[in-house]
């Protein structure tokens, strides 16, 4: 799974709301909308990859014409929250009217309604898995606790809703991103050297692949989409379309083959 978190600049005004008058900050987020998006966009065309799109109701409302674009290329488009909110620090009614207005801005700007969520950085709470079911969720992925997929439990009780883990070292944010203020990372000590996080990209996909593992992988525009480090993509691309066997598939498509294959081995135990 090759997946997209269009973050923009809600990514740090969830860190700091007060951002919302510092530009430089703000810019931050917005080359991955100006700049890099493109370039990602391209690099999936050449490599004739769908991927999954995790995407803010609020970043389809200021950027319109990027998600339609993104959309109109055939990648799947998932739900992120309404302003890239950290869903532990809201109420079950807050989750709620962000999970319902996220929907609603997707729809209205590109005519999807999500199959999928993906949490924005932060964390959830007991009441999200619930809200996911109400909502009509086919999947999420959003926790970090697998590395093949299952089904959510709702008390106890597995729910239809399948989780498709990640993992942080599959995430190009937590090695490239850097500002001042908010202070991020804390202490101000990074940026990552591009060749030693593609070799840890390609050395887990090579243990992902070994062991028959649903390789997530998660990038963002502002991150990934620069001159210097799209070539990290491509590469990545490259390598791993070099393997035999190999399925790229949207996050859409692995929870409907995950739920499949559990469908068969039910009725086979069933024998």
């Amino acid at each position: 799974m090759i997946t997209v978190d269009l973050d923009a600049e809600f990514f740090w005004l969830s860190l700091d709301p007060g951002a919302v008058n510092r530009p430089k900050t703000l810019s931050n987020g917005q080359y991955g909308m100006k700049r890099g998006l493109s370039r990602v966009l391209q690099v999936l065309d050449d490599s004739k990859i769908k991927a999954t799109f995790f995407v803010p109701g609020r970043i389809a409302e200021v950027y319109p014409q990027q998600v339609q674009e993104v959309a109109g290329r055939g990648h799947e488009i998932g739900h992120h929250g309404y302003a890239h909110e950290n869903f532990a620090l809201l109420s079950k009614e807050q989750q709620m009217d962000a999970l319902r207005k996220g929907i609603d801005a997707l729809q209205k700007v590109c005519g999807v309604r999500p199959a999928g969520f993906r949490a924005p950085e932060g964390d959830i709470t007991h009441d999200t898995t619930a809200l996911l079911q109400e909502c009509g969720f086919r999947y999420s992925s959003t926790l970090n606790g697998a590395d093949l997929p299952y089904f959510l439990a709702l008390d106890g009780t597995p729910t239809d809703i399948v989780e498709l883990c990640g993992t942080w070292e599959l995430t190009d944010l937590p090695y490239f991103a850097f500002n001042f203020k908010p202070a991020f990372p804390s202490g101000q000590c990074r940026i990552a050297n591009y060749s030693s996080v593609l070799s840890i990209w390609k050395d887990e996909f090579d243990a992902f692949y070994d062991m028959g593992l649903n390789y997530n992988i998660k990038f963002d525009p502002q991150a990934i989409g620069t001159p210097g480090r799209i070539p990290m993509l491509e590469g990545l691309l490259e390598y791993i379309k070099s393997r035999k066997d190999v399925w790229f598939c949207t996050g859409s498509e692995m929870a409907d083959f995950w739920r499949s294959t559990q469908s068969m081995r039910q009725a086979s135990s069933a024998r």
